[in-house]
């Protein structure tokens, strides 16, 4: 009796921070430059602006919010993932800030492990799996556990109380 093992998978690896995440390239529709966002007065923190997308009004994500990391200011790498992501069993297209889009790569089924429940920086429930590469590691978002949570808004309400507890 085993619990349910990883899948390889085919990803599309982006940088936030220093870390490198994997997302599924399948799910991938486009990636784009930093295009115009049009903030959304009181919406959480995680999905506070929108972009239009081909004339398609498309909600903008930043994961860094969702796992605490500092937001610097958009640079000449920073780019826009477009994707479909599954929330509530329904297709939804969203993008996603990215530091730095790397490339696609094959993650083996063998290099994927689930994430620890201890010592992580992360909320473990918002990783699927941890695939090592190179040397590295890899971690692998659950965008739909993450997108479910409430638009993002328990993550980011934890983050700035400790911000503002330091």
């Amino acid at each position: 009796m085993t619990a349910t093992a990883p899948q390889a998978m085919k990803a599309l690896t982006l940088r936030l921070q220093d870390e490198l995440f994997a997302v599924e390239a399948g799910s991938v529709r486009e990636i784009l430059d930093l295009v115009p966002i049009t903030e959304v007065p009181n919406a959480p923190e995680f999905v506070g602006g929108l972009i239009n997308v081909r004339g398609r009004v498309v909600p903008l994500a930043d994961l860094r919010v969702m796992f605490g990391m500092d937001r610097p200011e958009p640079d000449q790498d920073t780019r826009i993932v477009v994707m479909e992501i599954d929330i509530d069993g329904e297709p939804t297209v969203a993008g996603i800030l990215a530091d730095k889009v790397h490339d696609v790569t094959d993650i083996e089924a063998a290099s994927i492990e689930e994430a620890p429940k201890v010592g992580m920086r992360w909320r473990p429930e918002f990783i699927k799996g941890i695939g090592k590469r190179n040397g590295g590691f890899i971690i692998i978002p659950d965008l739909g556990r993450i997108f479910e949570t409430q638009g993002g808004r328990s993550a980011p309400q934890a983050a700035s109380e400790e911000r503002s507890a330091s």
